[in-house]
């Protein structure tokens, strides 16, 4: 029956059967009908009709057989069920034809060379409605894949369209789809297609190892397909591009390659990831459909391009870190092997070998106006930093390893810091960055591996020249490393710095004394090592020479011998700081705001003796300790403390300071005595370590009568204070008394007089009325004491000779007789004046004491003898006589030379 229906009733029934999905009829009517039901009449129906739910795997044979043109099949011929169109007549099926709207197998933007193809327009034009009304994408594979070498045009749409997509949204991402159907992908611009397919990789951590899988999977196969290339024509683009006229270029490639460096500033393991795991253009993921390949020039333009963003992108790697420093060195790895060069070694090997890189191997790259190269236009072609060649590459992976010997040291530096330091050679910059790397590698590193050291001493110095030595007499080269602007000398004291604050003595000795080829000169060695010295006698928080950092300023000190000998002006004076801060840190010390003592407050004190009387003053009884503190202030003088910038001090200024210092020390002692009440001990300084100072006077006829260099202040002051001193009841009492008088005020009387004619004798000029007028105060208090004593003697003695004792003497005493002090009877002398006190000798004529000093020369006192005297009274007033004699004398030099008075001789007087 089916042979004799007409064609209009067979094209109904095919699009019946079409839209009951009943395969095996439709494949029976097309065969039986062949010539009604043509290619593209069949192919339009089945893309109009056919439900796109049908799985692809149910239709495709009958496209297989449209495609080969209905070959005879093997089995019976199938009866097909006619009866939908039984009852309609001719005229009424051709009206139905004509009424049918059957879809047309090209589309808007159809590929011109899939036109005159109706199964590849078929093919591809069911893919998109079946994606756009069912959403089965995954079902295309078995629809497309049967027909990959029906046309060149099938094979590039599956894999550049197709697959990427299918890849994307349900073998790698399925959680995370694009939102676009088949047919809007195919037609996204080169960005948005890049950015959507890349849009979840290396997104969280644990999808960094399938970096390399999206980029041949994804980027891959959607690149290859002719409509992403076209030919650089215009010069305008060129000028924008960087590529020559003609050109062959790839937007997509570039949307690719600028992916990948946006990566590397903003998400560096990505990028290192992507380089690590794929291989570039080449590195494709064709799955099991085959294999496609580029043109050579395609190839080697797309090749070329990947080795200069690769190196685009370690240089706008930010991270400076080991870990991204080394992900960084991957990427030269990469490099070398796309150049065929020798393999790049891992940073931990090229930091123990320093490979050079001298300026024969830079090309002149090293220089200011390539700095800005690794900012800016790093794809384009004009960028001499990352055109890929064996120079950019070494001098990439140079940079590198600057920065991870920086890094790893504790100074953390990037690439791109690492290129700036060396390209711009700013001096303040390297300073900075090499005394953080010295303090760095100093601090952090095991004291006692004197390997370390000298790997750490080695790397310093090739950051500043990269291995390569300096060109003898050149004055136009220079060093082109990190620290090229610096000079070695400084690079050299500072490491021998970091040597000495780590206690490497030996090696310090070994290279910068002992060594042949000295590093640095012998003046700059010993400025070094005094001043390293000095920086740890500054840190010191202990005062013990024994112990921190006052041990380890005496360990450099005698670490270089040849340098700093013991009998050098320099070790004699830390000598001297070290013994005067040791013993300084025997007593209790706390300075302003409750700081204790350090030893950097004695060195840089403006008046370091100052202390000395800081520690009298918290430390009781420490005053009878002077000899202790003598020594202190001459270490103190010998250190050169007691100068402006601790200069060294001549031999005659030297004397001067220390005598200076004993005398101000002395009267500090005097002082804090006095303070303690212990007024036995002062007067003891006085006597017999003040008593033989004089004061310094303008000599007569010396130039402009100057002033001696030093004045000593401090000893009179020390003496007037000790005579003001009264007895209280906290006073000590003396321990014993000697010779002196039994009573304790007059003896306190006679020495407070001591102490104020020393401080007449020593005192400047200007200063005596202030001294006489409390000798005046003194003596009147002496003379009344004895007055006393001797009329409370006078009644003992008349009570006892008024007594009625056997052989006593008669009660009777002769008129004009008078007693003085118990002892014998002296006649009373009535034409003889009153005694004259200094007080009114001060007050006197002129004249009168030009005439006559010797007046004031003793007592007036009785001439008569008697046996049975007080032997203690005439003691006592031979005492007085004396002190008195001392006083005119002081008087006479220290007053007479002011009135004009010339010396007396006073035996001739006598006489």
């Amino acid at each position: 029956m089916s042979a004799l229906l007409s064609p209009p009733r067979v094209v109904l029934l095919a699009v019946h059967l079409a839209t009951k999905s009943n395969i095996n009829s439709l494949t029976a009517l097309a065969s039986q009908h062949s010539k009604v039901l043509h290619k593209e009449l069949l192919l339009r129906i089945l893309l109009t009709c056919l439900p796109e739910t049908l799985p692809s795997s149910e239709y495709v044979l009958l496209v297989e057989r449209i495609e080969s043109g209905y070959p005879e099949s093997d089995h019976e011929p199938q009866e097909v069920d006619w009866s939908s169109v039984a009852d309609i007549t001719d005229e009424e099926a051709t009206k139905k034809v004509r009424k049918l709207k059957l879809l047309r197998l090209a589309w808007k933007d159809a590929p011109e060379e899939a036109l005159d193809d109706p199964i590849t327009l078929f093919l591809i034009h069911r893919a998109y409605r079946v994606d756009e009304e069912a959403g089965l994408l995954t079902q295309l594979p078995d629809l497309i894949a049967p027909f990959l070498d029906h046309a060149p045009c099938i094979r590039t749409w599956m894999m550049s369209v197709l697959l990427p997509l299918l890849r994307r949204n349900h073998s790698y991402y399925p959680d995370q789809p694009i939102a676009h159907t088949l047919s809007a992908f195919e037609h996204l611009d080169d960005r948005t297609a890049v950015s959507l397919l890349l849009s979840q990789t290396g997104a969280r951590e644990e999808d960094l190892a399938s970096v390399g899988r999206d980029l041949r999977g994804l980027i891959g196969p959607w690149l290859y397909n002719e409509t992403r290339w076209k030919r650089q024509e215009d010069e305008g683009e060129d000028a924008e591009s960087g590529h020559e006229v003609g050109h062959l270029l790839c937007p997509g490639w570039e949307q690719v390659l600028e992916w990948l460096i946006t990566q590397a500033s903003w998400s560096w393991k990505i990028a290192v990831k992507a380089v690590e795991q794929w291989d570039g253009p080449g590195d494709v993921d064709w799955g099991e459909y085959g294999t496609m390949w580029l043109h050579d020039e395609q190839q080697g333009y797309m090749e070329r391009r990947y080795a200069r963003a690769v190196l685009a992108a370690a240089y706008l790697i930010p991270e400076s870190s080991v870990e991204a420093l080394s992900g960084v060195n991957s990427i030269i790895a990469k490099v070398t092997n796309l150049l065929d060069q020798d393999p790049c070694p891992t940073l931990q090997v090229a930091s123990s070998l320093l490979p050079p890189f001298g300026e024969s191997d830079q090309g002149h790259m090293v220089c200011a106006k390539n700095a800005t190269y690794m900012r800016n236009d790093l794809l384009e072609e004009s960028n001499p930093l990352t055109a890929p060649s064996e120079i950019t590459a070494r001098l990439l992976h140079t940079l590198t390893l600057s920065a991870f010997i920086l890094t790893k040291a504790g100074v953390p530096c990037s690439v791109r810091r690492a290129g700036e330091l060396a390209f711009l050679q700013d001096e303040r910059e390297q300073k900075a960055e090499a005394v953080r790397f010295i303090h760095s590698f100093s601090n952090k590193g095991p004291k006692s591996d004197d390997k370390y050291w000298i790997r750490a001493r080695n790397e310093l110095l090739w950051l500043r020249d990269w291995g390569a030595e300096e060109s003898s007499g050149s004055t136009h080269t220079r060093p082109q490393g990190v620290f090229g602007q610096l000079k070695r000398e400084f690079l050299e004291i500072e490491c021998l710095k970091a040597f000495m604050s780590n206690s490497r003595y030996s090696l310090a000795r070994s290279i910068y004394e002992d060594s042949p080829e000295k590093p640095l000169e012998d003046k700059v060695l010993q400025d070094t090592v005094i001043a390293s010295a000095m920086h740890a006698y500054d840190n010191a928080t202990n005062p013990n020479r024994g112990r921190g950092g006052l041990l380890k300023c005496d360990d450099i000190i005698h670490a270089f011998p040849k340098t700093v000998g013991e009998a050098s002006p320099e070790a004699k004076r830390i000598e001297a700081l070290l013994s005067a801060t040791h013993a300084l840190g025997e007593y209790r010390l706390v300075l302003k705001q409750g700081e204790p003592f350090t030893p950097v407050i004695l060195r840089i004190h403006s008046d370091p003796i100052f202390i000395i009387g800081e520690v009298l003053e918290q430390n009781p009884k420490s005053y009878t300790r002077i000899q202790d503190f003598l020594r202190i202030g001459t270490n103190i003088v010998d250190a050169a403390l007691t100068v402006k910038n601790n200069s060294a001090l001549t031999p005659e200024q030297a004397s001067e300071q220390r005598l200076l210092a004993e005398k101000r020390i002395t009267a500090m002692c005097i002082d804090a005595a006095l303070a303690e009440d212990d007024f036995e001990t002062a007067y003891s300084y006085v006597v017999n370590r003040l008593a033989g100072v004089s004061h310094s006077a303008p000599k007569q006829g010396s130039v402009a009568n100057a002033p001696p260099t030093s004045v000593d202040e401090y000893s009179w002051k020390a003496a007037l204070q000790a005579g003001k001193y009264r007895r209280t009841a906290q006073t000590l009492r003396p321990t014993h008394i000697g010779t002196a008088s039994g009573n304790l005020d007059i003896r306190h009387l006679e020495q407070r007089i001591d102490c104020l004619s020393t401080a007449i004798r020593i005192a400047p000029p200007a200063t005596l009325p202030e001294i006489l007028n409390v000798f005046r105060k003194c003596e009147e208090e002496l003379n009344a004491a004895v007055i006393a004593e001797e009329t409370q003697e006078s009644a003992w003695d008349d009570r006892g000779d008024m007594q009625a004792m056997p052989g006593a003497f008669s009660k009777t005493v002769p008129a004009g007789v008078v007693k003085s002090g118990g002892g014998p009877t002296k006649p009373a002398r009535h034409g003889e004046e009153a005694p004259m006190s200094l007080f009114d000798l001060s007050r006197a004529s002129m004249a009168r004491a030009q005439r006559n000093f010797t007046a004031l020369s003793s007592l007036q006192q009785s001439k008569s003898e008697d046996t049975h005297g007080d032997a203690g009274a005439q003691q006592r007033v031979r005492k007085r006589d004396a002190l008195r004699e001392a006083a005119v004398g002081t008087l006479a030099s220290g007053v007479g030379w002011l009135i004009g008075a010339q010396p007396v001789d006073r035996n001739t007087q006598r006489d």
